[in-house]
């Protein structure tokens, strides 16, 4: 079923991170291994899928002062530590990317006419899993 995206959730080391606006998702890619020998007759290189990467997960929000996920974002930019995180898409998907990540970004920005936000990026260790949500994800 599709739904919009109101209700999704980013958790970082359990904690929701509150104010966002926009999380950019788990990219998976793979590097290509080139394996192409002299005895190639066809002229077209040949690849094999190496390591994948779980890429960089990137969000974005109102900066909200009470929100313990913001400030454990930024402990985490602090101490460098690798956590749980999790990004839970609203119930009519039924889908939540679990993966972990350590904190690789925290920045701010505060213009005139507008309210402060923050940006954070997210750099994905191992292999995230995209699953059903379950009651306990969100």
């Amino acid at each position: 079923m599709k739904s919009n995206a109101v209700g999704t959730q980013l958790l970082v080391n359990g904690k929701p991170v509150g104010g966002l606006t926009s999380i950019n998702g788990i990219e998976v890619s793979a590097e290509a291994i080139d394996v192409t020998d002299l005895a190639n007759k066809d002229g077209y290189r040949e690849k094999l899928p190496g390591f994948k990467d779980g890429g960089e997960v990137g969000a974005s929000g109102f900066m909200d002062g009470d929100n313990e996920g913001q400030d454990e974002c930024y402990a985490l930019l602090e101490s460098g530590d690798v956590v749980d995180c999790s990004i839970v898409f609203p119930a009519k998907i039924g889908k939540t990317w679990k993966f972990k990540a350590g904190i690789t970004k925290f920045s701010t920005s505060a213009e005139v006419e507008n309210a402060v936000t923050f940006e954070i990026s997210l750099a994905v260790s191992g292999k995230p899993t995209l699953t059903a949500t379950t009651a306990s994800a969100g």
